[in-house]
C-alpha cells in the first residue's frame, strides 16, 4: 500500500466523486488533507471520514487567481505545510463547434485549465521554499484524440497536458514533480445518469484512479515527472 504518512495534501474539486474518493484514500494512506471545492458544502460525512486533521474550504472559485491563493494559503496554514497538490477541479460539457458558442470554450478553459494554473502557482510559493512537492493534474484521454462535440473540453484538457509538461521542466530543479492522470470515462453517478445504457464495468472506478494519483504523490514516484499517464480501464 502506498504510504503518505503525515504528508500535507490539498485536493481541489474535493467534494465530487473522484475528489472525495481521493481524499479518503489519501487519509487511509496516512496523509492529512485539505478539501477545496467551488460548492459551498462538503457531502455529508466526508470531512468526518477524513479525520481530525482535515479542513474543508467550500465556495472557492479557483479560476480567480486571488481566491486560489487565499484558499491554498489557508490550507497550508491549517496543515502546517504543503507536500502534495492534487488538481481535480474541473467539468465536462458536450457541444459541437458548428452549433455551439464561445462562452462554453471560455467556461471549459476557466474550469479545467485556469483552476490548475492558479492552484499550482499558489502551491509553488510554498513548495519551492521546502524544496519538495508533488503536483498531480487531471488531464483526459479524450485530449489525445478527440471526437465530435468534444472540442471545448478536449482543448482545455490538452492545455492541462501542456501545463503539466512545461511546469515539470520549470520546477524539476526544486525537487518538485508534476504529472497528469488521463482518465477515460469515470464511473460516477452523474456519468451513469447521462449514459444509462453503457457498460459501466468498462469504465474506471474513482478508487482505481485514486490509487494511481496517490502513487504519483508518494516518495516512490520521485523519479517520475512530466508524465501524462492514461488510466482508461477497458474503454
Amino acid at each position: 500500500m502506498t504510504s503518505l504518512a503525515r504528508k500535507a495534501i490539498v485536493v481541489t474539486g474535493a467534494f465530487g466523486a473522484l475528489g472525495s474518493a481521493t481524499a479518503r484514500a489519501a487519509v487511509k494512506a496516512g496523509g492529512r488533507v485539505a478539501l477545496i471545492d467551488r460548492a459551498a458544502n462538503a457531502p455529508p460525512g466526508l470531512l468526518e471520514a477524513c479525520g481530525p486533521d482535515a479542513v474543508a474550504l467550500g465556495g472557492v472559485d479557483l479560476s480567480v487567481a486571488a481566491d486560489a491563493t487565499r484558499a491554498i494559503d489557508a490550507a497550508t496554514d491549517h496543515l502546517h505545510g504543503l507536500d502534495v497538490l492534487i488538481n481535480i477541479a474541473g467539468a465536462f460539457r458536450w457541444q459541437t463547434v458548428a452549433d455551439g458558442d464561445s462562452q462554453l470554450w471560455d467556461l471549459m478553459y476557466a474550469i479545467n485549465l485556469k483552476t490548475a494554473v492558479n492552484a499550482s502557482r499558489a502551491a509553488l510559493a510554498h513548495m519551492r521554499k521546502s524544496g519538495t512537492g508533488r503536483i498531480i493534474n487531471m488531464g483526459a484521454n479524450a485530449a489525445l484524440k478527440s471526437g465530435a462535440g468534444m472540442g471545448p473540453y478536449a482543448a482545455s484538457k490538452a492545455g492541462v497536458h501542456r501545463l503539466t509538461e512545461s511546469l515539470a521542466e520549470e520546477v524539476k530543479g526544486f525537487g518538485i514533480t508534476v504529472n497528469a492522470i488521463l482518465p477515460s470515462i469515470i464511473d460516477t453517478p452523474a456519468n451513469r445518469a447521462d449514459m444509462p445504457q453503457a457498460d459501466f464495468t468498462r469504465w474506471v472506478a474513482p478508487q482505481a484512479l485514486a490509487d494511481v494519483i496517490l502513487f504519483l504523490a508518494s516518495d516512490e514516484a520521485s523519479a517520475v515527472t512530466g508524465a501524462l499517464l492514461p488510466v482508461t480501464g477497458k474503454v
